[in-house]
């Protein structure tokens, strides 16, 4: 649209609804619409309902531009074609029989090649201390085709005007003419600006101050959250008892080790490690040999159990004194070798993954150990995770104290994150910049193992010692790897973070509500509980076959989306919905993907005859044979897909597309009908590129399947906008079309209603679950975002909410760049509204009345924010 001859800006018009006319309107016509709050320079149009005080108009009046009514819009878009601007121009009245066209002189002159702007020739010393305004007026000139200089000029610059506020001696001192910035005005409209009665915005212009206070909290808003974010993740309380990490370098060759190698040789264990406790020193390193023989005799359950107590005695002495992070790269080396399997030698995860799996009582071990699990053995793989664990956790805070020892003058600990033991243990030369390796998915599922071997029942105190450490553990990993990255590429950390939760909530579809409900309680990391709690709601919603919003985490969603998905969880049938065993357990696709089986899948399903061809088959595009059958209608093959174990209805092709997309986009009416009795369900307000699957049935035509839509889902599918801000609705022109979606919509809500109306719970536990995994979110999220301590932000939150109290969210954070402070602004705006009332109706009945436990707790936790929202408004 490089040669569009009609490129509009648009100022004065407040109202969304006549803005989203006019910018309709002109797409129509083929021109081009420019958004923002600030003149650009490549419009040929500006669109103001009067005269205004604003930069866009006299920046457009001062490049000669034309300035018309919304009407000119209006009248060609019911013409088909542009008309001439000229009886649409604006106008004022300089009396009772006259009108001054404040745009037409300049317009006309720059038009015939006269002169190319209002200021042309100006050679401008602009001495204006606010930045914002500063800017501002340097548009405004440039616009004019003025030359533009700060303080001090260029010694070479040949100044003619000199324009500061306020006017002081300084700006009086240069060989030019000294001007108020009012001299612009004057300039462009003569004796008119009397008439005109308005000034050019100055330091009490409503708008420019506006504006002004509006970026000075974002900055402050932007200071508070990267504060917050920068606050120690993980307090460990082992670190209390650390000695000074600088002590002396460790001696391997001061002591002679030989009479202990000749008790090792003769089979004398105890009597070795009796010796090596005696003579060692807090900087002696004991030789690899020695300690593997050690290790190789306790692997093998030959140890008492007071032999294995004391090895992990010798054990934490070394990593007391002799601390890998700290140390040169031979003490790294020394622990890369001793922490691995003393038989197999293949590295530090598999001898801490044989460790958790025999524990677990577990054939997964790098090479067979006695079994069945002996006490002292059990006793040795025990004390070998709590010995990692210790390990990493020390790791990840030396690394995270970096800065801290840097302003003690206490030095910079010697080596990188890179060359660490966590990332030799989880991560390969390969996948440093993944976060779901496979030793993670491994170690996800081996936790999901531990959690539900170790639950003991409702009724008492689950015992969860192993799930706990391995929770642990991986919450150091996934704080190491996501400080590693974090302030290089906060897309990556969402990403790996979101596969890592979603993969989590895959592998956990067949535990038990209260065992999913403990491990989430138990995760400290608030980092990790944040998404895996929200993976598993969301995991749970799909499978019980509805969907919620497709967006970004927020308390807005948590509030209109996850809290009336509560009485859908209330209402689903009981019993299990997936056989365990069946489902795949390969990582999740990105988005909302539902690896969960059909229920509707019988002992025959998997004979190779009822599986279609070319099932596993991806073309160059990223179709699957999924997505090929709905682009062509083949509603059999779709059934056959669907009731394989594994299947994901909501995968998506390299563009994003999703088979829900292809069938609306080609009109396989009868495959979205397939689609939407699937459970899970289909994601219904996916979007590609602003394209819903509604947007899509709509543009093709397809109106059968645009009203299947609408009743499935309700109204909600119809705030969805596309990239150009249009409603599904704004896509159909004919009137009993639209009549049509609209009844289609109200059959849908009227089910949802039904549903949020409904006073019986039908699958307490599962709403429970719900309940408790909302909590924690809500929890989690207040934590991680900063809104737990906004209120004590005293005056910056009171601007904050003042703001919002004025002007529209949208308004407030219009120009804003940081997404932190406008995610923070929208979080206090779902406050102002709980305090009104307005989200709470979304919540049914049957969540409202229940007296389950996690249920009143989140009812109250509800109840706090609104609170919160109250307290907000009365602090104004």
């Amino acid at each position: 649209m490089e040669d569009c001859t009609h490129i509009f800006q648009i100022s004065g018009i407040k109202i969304h609804e006549k803005k989203r006319v006019l910018v309709q309107g002109i797409q129509r016509l083929g021109g081009k619409y420019i958004g923002g709050s600030v003149y650009q320079h490549g419009s040929t149009h500006l669109i103001i309902p009067q005269v205004l005080s604003s930069e866009k108009f006299l920046a457009a009046c001062a490049a000669g531009k034309w300035v018309v009514t919304p009407d000119y819009v209006l009248d060609s878009a019911k013409n088909g074609s542009w008309l001439a601007e000229g009886p649409y121009e604006v106008t004022i009245s300089t009396c009772a029989t006259s009108t001054f066209h404040p745009v037409r002189q300049w317009r006309e002159m720059v038009a015939s090649g006269t002169i190319t702007g209002a200021f042309q020739g100006w050679r401008v010393l602009l001495m204006i201390q606010e930045p914002t305004r500063r800017a501002m007026f340097r548009r405004l000139l440039k616009a004019g085709m003025a030359k533009v200089y700060r303080s001090p000029p260029p010694s070479h610059a040949s100044v003619t005007h000199v324009m500061a506020k306020p006017i002081t001696v300084d700006s009086k001192s240069h060989n030019a003419p000294c001007y108020p910035v009012t001299h612009i005005v004057q300039h462009l409209f003569g004796s008119n600006c009397v008439d005109m009665n308005f000034k050019i915005p100055d330091d009490h212009s409503e708008e420019v101050q506006k504006a002004s206070d509006l970026a000075r909290l974002e900055t402050e808003l932007k200071n508070y959250v990267v504060k917050h974010e920068g606050r120690p993740r993980l307090v460990f309380l082992e670190f209390l008892g650390c000695h000074d990490p600088y002590c002396p370098q460790p001696r391997v060759t001061d002591t002679d080790f030989s009479n202990i190698g000749t008790m090792i040789e003769c089979g004398l264990y105890s009597e070795a490690l009796d010796s090596i406790r005696s003579a060692m020193f807090p900087d002696l390193l004991l030789p690899v040999p020695y300690l593997a023989s050690l290790l190789e005799h306790a692997q093998q359950g030959n140890a008492t159990s007071v032999f294995v107590k004391n090895l992990q005695k010798v054990l934490n002495n070394l990593l007391l004194n002799n601390s890998p992070w700290f140390k040169q790269a031979s003490v790294k080396k020394y622990f890369t070798q001793v922490l691995q399997c003393p038989r197999c030698k293949a590295g530090l995860w598999p001898f801490l993954q044989t460790a958790i799996s025999y524990c677990l009582s577990g054939e997964l071990t790098c090479h067979p150990l006695p079994g069945p699990a002996l006490p002292a053995l059990l006793h040795f793989h025990s004390g070998l995770l709590a010995f990692f664990l210790k390990l990493f956790q020390r790791e990840l805070h030396s690394f995270t104290s970096w800065d801290f020892l840097l302003h003690e003058g206490r030095g910079v600990p010697q080596g990188s994150a890179s060359g660490s033991l966590l990332y030799a243990t989880f991560w390969t030369i390969w996948e440093r910049f993944t976060l779901l390796t496979g030793a993670v998915k491994q170690l996800i599922q081996l936790l999901v193992q531990a959690a539900m071997k170790d639950y003991t029942g409702r009724d008492e105190t689950p015992d969860m010692h192993l799930a706990d450490t391995l929770l642990e553990l991986l919450s150091v990993l996934v704080e190491f790897w996501c400080q590693q990255h974090v302030k290089l590429n906060q897309k990556l950390v969402d990403k790996g973070l979101t596969d890592l939760a979603e993969h989590f909530a895959v592998i956990s579809h067949d535990v038990s509500p209260a065992v999913l409900a403990e491990l989430v309680v138990r995760i400290r990391l608030t980092r990790l509980k944040l998404v895996i709690a929200d993976a598993i709601f969301r995991f749970i919603c799909c499978r019980n076959g509805f969907t919620v919003r497709d967006e970004p985490l927020s308390l807005k969603k948590m509030m209109l989306s996850y809290l009336p998905a509560l009485g859908n969880l209330a209402l689903s049938p009981t019993g299990p919905q997936l056989k365990p065993g069946q489902t795949s357990h390969g990582s999740a696709r990105q988005g909302s993907s539902c690896s969960a089986q059909s229920p509707l899948v019988n002992e025959t399903s998997l004979e190779k005859g009822n599986i279609p061809r070319g099932l596993n088959r991806v073309n160059a595009a990223g179709e699957t044979l999924l997505h090929r059958a709905c682009k062509r209608n083949q509603v059999q093959t779709v059934l056959q897909i669907l009731a394989l174990p594994g299947t994901d209805v909501n995968i998506k092709d390299h563009a994003g597309w999703t088979p829900l997309h292809e069938a609306c986009n080609h009109g396989s009416t009868a495959c979205v009908e397939a689609l939407l009795h699937h459970h899970p369900a289909p994601v219904l307000n996916s979007q590609v590129g602003g394209v819903s699957p509604l947007h899509d049935a709509l543009l093709n035509g397809h109106m059968d399947i645009a009203k299947m839509l609408l009743e499935h889902a309700g109204s909600v599918l119809l705030q969805q906008t596309d990239q150009d801000g249009m409603r599904a609705l704004d896509l159909v022109s004919a009137s009993n079309q639209r009549e049509m979606l609209l009844r289609s919509t109200e059959v849908g809500d009227a089910a949802i209603r039904n549903m949020a109306a409904a006073t019986e719970v039908l699958n307490l536990p599962l709403l429970e679950l719900g309940s408790t995994l909302l909590a924690h979110l809500i929890f989690s999220y207040q934590q991680e975002r900063g809104l737990s301590g906004f209120a004590q932000l005293g005056s910056r939150a009171r601007s904050l909410v003042r703001a919002l109290e004025a002007h529209s969210l949208q308004k407030v954070v219009s120009g804003w760049t940081d997404q932190r402070a406008a995610r923070l602004a929208q979080d206090v705006q779902t406050l102002l509204e709980l305090s009104r009332g307005n989200h709470l109706g979304q919540t049914s009945r049957a969540v409202k009345e229940c007296d389950g436990e996690n249920t009143l707790f989140l009812i109250e936790i509800v109840e706090n924010l609104k609170s919160r929202g109250d307290a907000l408004l009365a602090d104004l």
